[in-house]
């Protein structure tokens, strides 16, 4: 295993949920780490909790903000060596009631965002010959699930994306990949069972089980299990993965 000791690490989104154990695994494991958000108070209290960790506000739809983001983070930690589009977001309703404007806002932040974050850091770390770009992206984006069609069609581009990267990088010491994971324990899955019980007579182990019936293991994915993934694709025993969709999902079809 490569030490990550002299690596700097970028994740957006990185405040609560995964970004928060992608954080600290990170952290743990040596790296430089740098969380970004758009909400200050999350991103201040992690940083204080981890070593060598700062954090700095940012919106990854605006790419001028994600530049200011890397421009400061560059400044405290040096060259961005791995970067982690982990900033996402989700709602449901059917296709047919998906505005304009709604449909806009799920590609601005899971796809776009994506792209500012990958396109802002891919060249430098091609001039130093190593680096390492990984998209947190879903099961959403390796199969369709009803009612969240425009978060599928993101997640699916995101994958489109980290393929194509993946070629155009394989011979500058780069490598891209998607992690796919299904129904992970964070906040947002919290947020999505709410709904469940709202729309529906379902106290809060129904809806539960609702969202987790397709895991063969029956159970949801831990924000650990991501992270320990995305350590896993910078060390030197990862140096092949190159344009994967990783999918986190214990088995499901």
């Amino acid at each position: 295993m490569n030490s990550l000791q002299t690596k700097h690490v970028i994740i957006t989104g990185g405040g609560t949920g995964v970004g928060s154990a992608i954080a600290s695994a990170f952290a743990e494991a040596g790296a430089k780490v740098t969380i970004s958000g758009r909400t200050a108070q999350p991103l201040q209290q992690l940083a204080a909790q981890l070593p060598n960790t700062i954090a700095i506000c940012c919106d990854v739809t605006d790419r001028q903000s994600v530049e200011r983001m890397l421009e400061q983070a560059r400044t405290e930690h040096g060259p961005v060596d791995i970067a982690i589009a982990n900033a996402g977001a989700v709602d449901s309703m059917p296709f047919s009631k998906i505005s304009a404007d709604q449909w806009q806002q799920s590609l601005d932040v899971n796809l776009t965002g994506t792209f500012n974050l990958f396109q802002a850091t891919m060249a430098q770390m091609q001039q130093l010959g190593w680096g390492r770009l990984i998209a947190i992206a879903s099961t959403a984006a390796l199969k369709g699930y009803p009612y969240v069609s425009h978060y599928c069609a993101a997640k699916h581009a995101v994958v489109g994306l980290v393929r194509s990267l993946a070629l155009e990088c394989a011979s500058k010491g780069l490598t891209a990949n998607a992690l796919c994971p299904g129904f992970i324990e964070t906040p947002m899955l919290d947020r999505s069972i709410e709904k469940i019980m709202q729309k529906t007579s379902m106290d809060r182990s129904q809806a539960r089980a609702v969202l987790n019936k397709d895991n063969p293991m029956g159970r949801f994915i831990q924000p650990a299990e991501v992270a320990d993934s995305a350590l896993f694709l910078c060390t030197d025993g990862a140096a092949s993965i190159n344009g994967q969709s990783i999918a986190i999902n214990g088995g499901e079809a």
